[in-house]
Formats: C-alpha cells, sequence, structure tokens
C-alpha cells in the first residue's frame, strides 16, 4: 500500500471517534462566550461611558504593545485562508466523489473554524474602540493577508498538518497569554480577561490536535515521525508572514512585527524553543517503538533540536528600533 493510501486510511480510522472529538474539544454556540459578553452594550445607556473608559485605558498601553495586538488580530482575521486549507488536506477534503454529504473530519474543521471565528471578531472591535488604531490600514493588510495565501510547507500531508495545527495552537495560546498579562499590569481588566479567555480557546484547540497526532503514532510511528522532523527542520512557518501595510510588496512587514513580539514578551524566540519541547514530551517521542531506521534518525534529531536552538536563541540581540508602522494612530 503507497504511504498515501496509509495516511488515507489512518485518517479514515479517527474519523470513526469525530463526534467524541467534537463533545470533548469543542463547546456548542449557545454554551461558549461571545463576542458581546465583553464589549460594551450598544443598547444600554451606559455604552458611552463604557467606551470613554476603553479609550483612556488604551492611552496607558505603548504602541508595541498595539501592534501586537493589531498582528495578532489580523492572524486571527485570515480564517478564511485556514478553513480553506484545512478542508483541502488528504482525508479531510469535505466530500467523496459518491457523497453529498461532509464527512467527519470536515465537520470538525466547520465547528473548529466556527470557534475561531470569534477571536478576530471580538479583537477587530475592540481595536477600533480602542482609538490607538487606524482601522483602514488594519483593514487593508488583513485583505492583503486573506488574498495572498501562504504556502506553510505541508502541501496536503495530514501528518504534517497536524504538526502545524498542534504547533501553531500552543503558539496563539502563548501570545495571547501573554498579552492579557501585559494589559493586567496596565489595569485594563476587560481586555486581559478578553485575551485570556481566547487563549484558552486556543489551548483547548491545541489539546485537540496533540491527540490526533498521538493516535497517527500508534498507527503509523514512522511516518509520524518523519512528518514531525520535517516540519521542525524547515521550521514552523507563522500564519502572518506575508504581513503588508498599504502599497507595500508581500513579506515585507513580519521581521518588523516580529521584532516588536519579542521586545514586548509577546512571542519570542524562547516561546518557540518551549513549544517543540512541549510537543517533543506530548506525545513522547523518546519512547515511541518499532521505529524504522530513518525514523530513529529523525527522533535523535528532534530530541536535541531544543537544545540547540535555545543556545542560538540566547545569543540573538533584540534590536530596540522604533519602527512606524501605518496601523497605529500616535497619542
Amino acid at each position: 500500500m503507497s504511504l498515501h493510501n496509509i495516511r488515507l486510511e489512518v485518517m479514515q480510522t479517527l474519523e470513526k471517534n469525530i463526534e467524541v472529538f467534537v463533545s470533548k474539544f469543542l463547546i456548542a454556540p449557545e454554551k461558549i462566550w461571545q463576542p458581546t459578553d465583553f464589549l460594551p452594550n450598544s443598547q444600554s445607556d451606559s455604552f458611552i461611558e463604557e467606551v470613554k473608559e476603553i479609550r483612556e485605558l488604551s492611552k496607558d498601553l505603548d504602541d508595541d504593545f498595539w501592534v501586537c495586538m493589531v498582528g495578532d488580530t489580523i492572524t486571527e482575521e485570515a480564517l478564511p485562508t485556514y478553513e480553506s486549507w484545512l478542508l483541502d488536506v488528504d482525508g479531510v477534503s469535505s466530500r467523496s466523489s459518491d457523497s453529498t454529504e461532509d464527512n467527519g473530519w470536515a465537520k470538525w474543521i466547520r465547528a473548529w473554524t466556527g470557534e475561531e471565528n470569534r477571536h478576530g471578531d471580538v479583537l477587530n472591535k475592540l481595536l477600533y474602540l480602542s482609538g490607538r488604531v487606524n482601522m483602514r490600514e488594519v483593514e487593508i493588510t488583513t485583505q492583503h493577508l486573506i488574498s495572498d495565501g501562504f504556502d506553510i510547507g505541508t502541501a496536503r500531508d495530514p501528518y504534517k498538518n497536524f504538526v502545524y495545527t498542534s504547533f501553531q495552537e500552543l503558539a496563539t495560546y502563548v501570545s495571547h497569554n501573554n498579552a492579557a498579562k501585559l494589559a493586567r499590569k496596565k489595569g485594563f481588566k476587560m481586555l486581559a480577561k478578553m485575551n485570556k479567555i481566547i487563549a484558552g480557546d486556543e489551548m483547548r484547540h491545541h489539546l485537540a490536535y496533540v491527540e490526533f497526532v498521538r493516535q497517527i503514532f500508534q498507527h503509523d510511528a514512522s511516518e509520524m515521525m518523519l512528518a514531525f522532523h520535517h516540519m521542525m527542520k524547515h521550521k514552523i512557518v507563522m500564519p502572518a508572514m506575508h504581513l503588508r501595510e498599504s502599497f507595500e510588496a508581500k513579506g515585507t512587514l513580519f521581521d518588523q512585527f516580529s521584532t516588536v513580539a519579542q521586545r514586548c514578551g509577546v512571542y519570542t524566540g524562547f516561546d518557540y524553543v518551549d513549544i517543540l519541547r512541549k510537543l517533543n514530551n506530548a506525545w513522547e517521542i523518546d519512547k515511541i517503538t518499532g521505529l524504522t531506521a530513518e525514523a530513529e534518525k529523525a527522533r535523535d534529531y528532534l530530541m536535541k533540536l531544543p537544545d540547540r536552538m535555545a543556545r542560538i536563541t540566547e545569543r540573538i540581540v533584540i534590536p530596540d528600533t522604533k519602527y512606524d508602522f501605518k496601523w497605529i494612530n500616535p497619542i
């Protein structure tokens, strides 16, 4: 049997438990939080006063913080790209040639997308109310990011794609959680709570994709190890890698944004290394048996990689350069 067909068979085996995954890792729309739970009620007599309070609190957070908030928001709002990419993965594609019904994996992706959609929604509204952000420039960047698309180096391989989502969901947890800490230090409790609860969603989604990979290891350990090795050797590409502002070329902004995120402590090279350690531990790759010689070599690489990357990260100097992002309205 070809590697492609083996992957499809494994995905079909996991699909049998998709309802269990949905009930364990996702929450019904009527029970989960919605953006309006955090935002001023426009039907309330106190709406204007609440907006004024948001604007005042927003002044206490510096430009670097708002750059990170914009980057996080745009990343969340590029959701159409992520859904279309995942629905095209082998074994996930929504309909077979002889069926008009979505398969189980497609139902998972659509329900996951529904939860993720709330993140960009609430963050966008907060940015709008803050008075610190040029929303038209943010909207232009978001449109560019969606229309540009991106190649994460996974092709249609479900194993590589689930490594990516396992990593990326934890990265977004880290980013939102650190933003929550910064907002809390400045007394912006509503924004802190908003970021914290978004981070909670991302952690739940991370645990789901980690479980998918864990089960793939049980069925096809060597190929799963090789897929993990491939993704980490080539590094995880961030969804916002092609960030650009109005009239700029594709991908000219990400390095500056990344510098600001590291300077703020929202997402750093050390976070990247820590996520890799967590994935190694979550999948217990040191304990997996029955690997091919090639997969054993891949495992050895993965076990040594965190320490090697940590040493490199320790030598990196983060510049204190002031960048003039079009997104930010100066105070």
